[in-house]
């Protein structure tokens, strides 16, 4: 653990972890998959010889864990070296242990492979099958070289027609970057947004009904809004005041995440996802 780190407030394990993580601003990704092998870890050694602290267990009891992944298991090296980092973030970071077997547990060497690219006719071949927002999404990502989830999150002040390109914020390693837009979506884009504008107003029609109240904190002041007059006439003014700002932040594909319907795409219908037994009720 580094000098000057705070001490952790919470008193569960689990909790301190995700505490020391968030603190240490990683990714929810990042987050999730350190918890998993965490929680993992623990239930295979209750299961070796009874539930014990991490902070009672050590070199053999780690490496042990380590050995059954790659031989029981047989996971890749990929997943084999997360499960590492989270357990040296566990004891480092978490448990205060700096210990020397800390840095001799070896990590497995990764094959390099040589990636399989898609020619210009296979890509256009492959969009071609695609219609609507999943195709715009499609496009974007191969036009712009962005990430899924990055495509996913774009919001309308990134875009920026008048230049041609987009911010891309809290990439990976929450890092900011410039990527260009390519000019044959500007059309399509531009009506994505205006699709989203009409959802978005549709949506908070449907939340709050015709008279809108909001509950908690709003606009400028910070003020609980029970506060006002009762006439409503604060709510209305910071409605106003903060409706553009919002609209601004508002999620280009936000109609993939927030639709009365069951959502046209997710990023499984670009991302294939893992095949699955279980067969959806139908509605």
């Amino acid at each position: 653990m580094k000098p000057g780190t705070p001490p952790l407030q919470s008193a569960r394990l689990l909790d301190q972890v995700r505490e020391r993580i968030r603190y240490m601003h990683y990714s929810l990704k990042t987050e999730k998959a350190y918890i998993y092998w965490i929680r993992f870890f623990i239930r295979w050694s209750a299961a070796q010889g009874g539930m014990r602290h991490p902070r009672d267990m050590g070199n053999r009891e780690v490496e042990a864990f380590l050995s059954m992944m790659a031989n029981e298991r047989k996971v890749s090296a990929s997943t084999h070296n997360q499960a590492l980092s989270a357990l040296l973030f566990l004891y480092r970071e978490v448990l205060g242990v700096d210990l020397p077997w800390l840095d001799n547990i070896g990590r497995p060497q990764q094959t390099k492979r040589i990636p399989s690219v898609l020619t210009e006719e296979e890509v256009a071949s492959l969009l071609a099958q695609m219609d609507g927002i999943t195709a715009l999404l499609a496009k974007l990502l191969y036009g712009t070289g962005m990430r899924l989830m990055e495509g996913m999150r774009l919001r309308i002040k990134d875009v920026d027609f008048d230049r041609n390109a987009i911010v891309v914020r809290e990439a990976k390693g929450n890092k900011d970057r410039v990527v260009m837009l390519p000019r044959s979506l500007a059309p399509a884009l531009r009506h994505q947004m205006l699709a989203a504008r009409v959802a978005r107003t549709q949506r908070r029609q449907h939340d709050h009904g015709l008279h809108p109240r909001v509950e908690g904190s709003c606009g400028w002041h910070g003020k609980p809004v029970g506060q006002a007059d009762g006439s409503g006439r604060l709510i209305a003014i910071n409605l106003i005041a903060t409706a553009p700002l919002q609209e601004k932040a508002q999620a280009v594909f936000g109609t993939l995440f927030f639709s009365f319907r069951p959502p046209p795409c997710h990023p499984s219908a670009v991302q294939p996802a893992a095949p699955s037994s279980h067969t959806p009720p139908t509605p």
